[in-house]
């Protein structure tokens, strides 16, 4: 379901850093970093993060200024990272590379013809986590001392399963799924500047007095990862069908339509493929030391583009007297 339909049912509102510190937080990773990756490639020089042989690790400059709002707010983040790809998932995958080949086509063109704002622009939209960037964005993570849980399938899933059994206090994500996976409250905005936003399942739930399995069904009549939608059907017009008709196989029935792989879809989202077979420490020890040396002395990142982002950490630390951090 897209994110601006989703939006027009989600319960959401801003909070305060301050009502949710001490608070853990199980991040998507994956979502996270994108975030910050492409914000990273837009508007910093690729010299400043591209290794001699031509390796990017933009995603290195994206943590070290993306960390520290944790540390600055007494907030533990556990990084949850996505496992293997769903079948169902697959098809979005494939589809995203289309569109990432046609804009990488579209990103040649800008180069040959010298237009600078797009190519920045379109070197941000066709930015992919490889392989090097996991490895050493984990490893990364690691000097900082962050938690990390891998998934066994999506990294959101399972993030907002911690939150459901109450391993953690809150999912993280920019992605209005979390609320199809019933995390029962999702800090959003954890990317942007100023307060977080709240999304919260059950008040969702009440507010239009529905079930979760309802919400998912009206999810899927408008279109999912997994799914196209019913067209011509937006959330107000699923809301009342599903209603009326209980779920969404009444209503489609109605107005004779069918989803492939309906129910299988329903179980990604109100059974995923989660685990418990995890654990990780709020106590975080930062070698700060180490990370920068890792940054910049074995990938070679600028310097001046991470150091305050390092600083930031370093005093955060020092103003909360290690806490949680100890």
């Amino acid at each position: 379901m897209g994110n601006s339909a989703l939006r027009q049912l989600a319960s959401l509102e801003e909070i305060s850093f301050d009502d949710i510190e001490g608070s853990i937080v199980a991040i998507d990773a994956h979502n996270w970093l994108y975030r910050y990756l492409t914000t990273t490639v837009k508007w910093t020089r690729d010299e400043v993060y591209t290794t001699e042989d031509g390796t990017e690790v933009a995603n290195l400059v994206g943590v070290v200024q993306g960390l520290p709002k944790f540390f600055e707010h007494d907030l533990t983040p556990v990084f949850v990272f996505d496992g293997q790809v769903t079948d169902l998932k697959s098809d979005e995958i494939e589809s995203r590379r289309e569109q990432r080949e046609k804009l990488e086509d579209q990103l040649e063109d800008a180069r040959e013809e010298g237009d600078a704002i797009e190519v920045a622009r379109l070197e941000a939209h066709t930015q992919r986590l490889t392989p090097v960037i996991q490895e050493t964005t984990r490893e990364l993570l690691e000097f900082l001392d962050v938690p990390i849980v891998e998934a066994p399938f999506e990294g959101e899933a399972q993030a907002a399963h911690m939150a459901r059994t109450g391993a953690v206090d809150y999912a993280g994500t920019e992605d209005y799924d979390a609320l199809l996976l019933g995390a029962p409250k999702t800090l959003r905005q954890l990317t942007s500047k100023g307060d977080p936003e709240l999304m919260d399942f059950d008040a969702t739930l009440g507010e239009h007095d529905i079930t979760w399995e309802q919400l998912v069904d009206i999810a899927i009549l408008c279109g999912t990862d997994f799914n196209d939608g019913i067209s011509g059907v937006g959330p107000k017009t699923a809301l009342k069908g599903v209603k009326e008709h209980g779920d969404l196989f009444g209503f489609l029935e109605e107005r004779d339509e069918y989803i492939e792989s309906a129910d299988q879809i329903r179980a990604m989202f109100l059974d995923p493929e989660v685990t418990d077979d995890y654990e990780f420490d709020t106590e975080m020890n930062p070698d700060i030391d180490a990370a920068r040396e890792y940054v910049t002395e074995e990938w070679k990142v600028h310097a001046d583009e991470v150091e305050r982002g390092f600083e930031r950490i370093e005093e955060s630390i020092t103003q909360t007297g290690l806490d949680q951090w100890s």
